[in-house]
């Protein structure tokens, strides 16, 4: 941990974070350009009618040799970009440092005469969305999606282990018909898999059709070539070469409009606020000592009261997901807006995905540790729900007003309503009214702890 990060990301959470750096730091970005710019040297070679040579199996493997880039060759890059390497002035410019850097490698090979064909006809958002768009798509696969099917698993546990766990439930923080614990995490596993489903079957689109969105370029040089069945087949292809699904965008300006980002961003930020709201619930079950937290020898809850376990790893874990959603709301106001047909204004907000991710890793990486270290206790919940036995009236006064019975439901208002009343004050109730024996009994085994409809049955549906 580095304590002279200014982000926690890099230090605090350093240990949550360090996996996405291949996928979002610098020396990352610039890996990602470099591999889009290689295809698209390699896929110019297979192109009938270009007056470049066909790469043989050797100098293809040589040019994806490049995209192990090590920090020696990623503080060459940067060079290049800042001061200046050899005899390359510094170019300020990202992109053509990478073209630089991929033209001063090749130099000395048998593709010495193909230098000009990197970065041909392209302008530089051309091969930077595409890096974008594989670095996210990536991170998804490897990071993200695995982290949270692991929480969601941890969550489904906890739905089989407390599906009959009877206890109070709460409609405006107010006693209410009881459920079960276990359905009730089941409404949260059920809402994150369908968003789980959304993420699966959502594809980031990306664009390769030069500085205005026409091929001008290209076009003028080479007429007679399909430039656009080139750049679906390139764009395709690099996906499968990646492992991810890639689909293209045919009417950009000089930029992809990042919608297909945006559209992401929302299911992610949906996630989110489920996890807020289920963090939110299970910090109040700790409260009112519905669930037990696991003490750990040698962790301390507060610097003054030694008694406390604090759940600080729900707090931690919401305002972490509430840090991804602020990143998240601002890139869906900002990323689809570009003033006419480029600005760089997305360049810098690009660069802050990974902050949003991280954030969001943290997140799930505190929830699955609180999950870890969480018991419900059942006896505090049963204990709970007999103090309420006015939850029963409910079903008391439906059950009157199937047979016909004058008024049920202002008659058990009048008995409960703004009154401590005990289970015994009900059954004189039931015993005075003016109905069968059979209904008597049918009301008077009606109690908190078996009035959980189908609480239970729903948590064990899938």
């Amino acid at each position: 941990m580095s304590l002279n990060s200014i982000s926690p990301i890099d230090g605090r959470y350093k240990k949550y974070t360090e996996k996405l750096s291949v996928f979002f730091s610098e020396k990352a970005g610039m890996k990602y350009k470099i591999i889009t710019e290689g295809e698209y040297l390699i896929a110019l070679s297979e192109v009938k009618g270009i007056n470049i040579k066909k790469f043989s199996t050797k100098e293809k493997t040589l040019v994806r040799s490049l995209y192990n880039l090590n920090d020696k060759n990623a503080k060459i890059i940067n060079q290049i970009e800042f001061k200046g390497y050899k005899n390359i002035k510094a170019t300020e410019h990202d992109f053509k440092a990478i073209e630089y850097y991929i033209k001063e490698k090749l130099s000395k090979t048998s593709l010495k005469d193909v230098l000009e064909f990197v970065h041909f006809g392209l302008t530089s958002e051309d091969a930077g969305n595409i890096a974008y768009t594989l670095m996210i798509s990536e991170c998804l696969k490897e990071i993200y999606l695995p982290t949270l099917k692991d929480v969601v698993n941890k969550i489904n546990k906890l739905v089989k282990e407390n599906k009959s766990a009877a206890m109070l439930a709460r409609t405006h923080g107010q006693p209410a018909s009881p459920t079960t614990f276990g359905k009730e995490m089941k409404v949260f596993e059920k809402r994150l898999k369908r968003q789980l489903k959304h993420l699966k079957d959502h594809k980031i689109l990306a664009k390769l059709n030069g500085a205005t969105g026409n091929y001008n370029a290209l076009a003028a040089t080479y007429p007679k070539i399909d430039w656009i069945k080139f750049s679906q087949k390139f764009i395709t292809n690099i996906g499968k070469l990646r492992k991810v699904n890639l689909e293209i965008n045919l009417y950009t300006t000089q930029i992809e409009p990042h919608d297909s980002y945006v559209e992401l961003f929302d299911i992610m930020k949906r996630i989110n606020y489920i996890f807020i709201g289920m963090n939110q619930d299970l910090w109040r079950y700790i409260s009112d000592g519905w669930i037990a937290q696991k003490a750990v020898e040698g962790e301390i809850g507060s610097s003054t009261m030694p008694h406390k376990i604090n759940p600080l790893f729900l707090e931690n874990s919401e305002g972490n997901f509430g840090m991804a959603n602020a990143l998240f709301e601002f890139f869906g106001r900002k990323l689809p807006i570009s003033r006419l047909q480029r600005d760089l204004s997305d360049s810098t907000v690009l660069r802050n995905v990974g902050t949003a991710f991280a954030h969001c890793v943290i997140g799930l990486e505190y929830l699955r540790r609180q999950l870890g270290r969480i018991k419900v206790n059942k006896e505090n919940m049963e204990k709970d729900l007999n103090n309420h036995p006015e939850i029963i009236t409910e079903a008391i006064q439906t059950i009157l007003r199937r047979e016909g019975e004058k008024m049920p439901y202002e008659k058990l208002k009048e008995l409960t309503r703004g009154k401590n009343i005990t289970l015994n004050d009900i059954h004189v109730f039931i015993k005075n009214l003016e109905v069968s024996d059979k209904i008597k009994k049918e009301l008077l085994k009606i109690t908190p702890q078996n009035y959980t409809g189908l609480a239970e049955k729903l948590a064990e549906n899938e």
